[in-house]
């Protein structure tokens, strides 16, 4: 997958700043109450969402669900100064009604729209199972929790791979068409 820099350089400390979140020091998870309390603070956390925004962006965790991965993946090759405005992206991301409201208060901010691209970018990488977790869990046997005949995958279970791979390619062709009414060019 290519990705710019700036999300490069961001996505560790994306990823370090969960792992603080999750788990308190005797190793109980925490990271439910941790969340609360931080999204308790969005007012201090605007004022870092510019210098720090993967700090920030946390108060999301949960909050974004992926319609149109191409979308996303094509926002993560993109430099800070090079994204599009937040509502252009309203068919490839939507928000829990909670989420929405945080959202609602960042976007009165002069920088609103940014932060949310970004929040958003880091949700997604973070959600985002990675090539090597992929090709692991194509190979997982068979789970406790799985139906008989049924393999888990992430946090779901592998029914139909036809239905699966029709609702693939119905994201793609979204994704696509998103893309093009941008003015980028379609891949074919």
């Amino acid at each position: 997958m290519s990705m710019s820099a700036f999300f490069r350089a961001l996505r560790p400390s994306y990823q370090a700043e969960m792992d603080d979140l999750t788990f308190d020091s005797e190793g109980r998870n925490v990271l439910r109450k941790r969340l609360l309390e931080k999204r308790s603070q969005v007012v201090f956390l605007r004022q870092m969402m510019e210098v720090s925004p993967e700090m920030v962006a946390v108060v999301f965790h949960g909050g974004f669900h992926f319609e149109l991965p191409a979308v996303m993946e094509h926002v993560l090759t993109l430099e800070s100064d090079e994204f599009p405005e937040w509502h252009s992206l309203a068919e490839a991301v939507q928000l829990t009604p909670w989420a929405q409201e945080l959202a609602d208060s960042f976007l009165q901010e002069p920088q609103g729209d940014w932060f949310m691209t970004v929040a958003a970018a880091l949700e997604y990488l973070f959600q985002r199972p990675s090539t090597h977790h992929h090709d692991d869990a194509a190979h997982d046997e068979h789970t406790e929790d799985a139906p008989s005949g049924t393999k888990r995958r992430g946090h779901e279970f592998d029914f139909d791979k036809d239905d699966e791979h029709d609702r693939d390619h119905d994201h793609e062709e979204a994704s696509a068409q998103w893309l093009e009414d941008q003015g980028f060019d379609r891949k074919e």
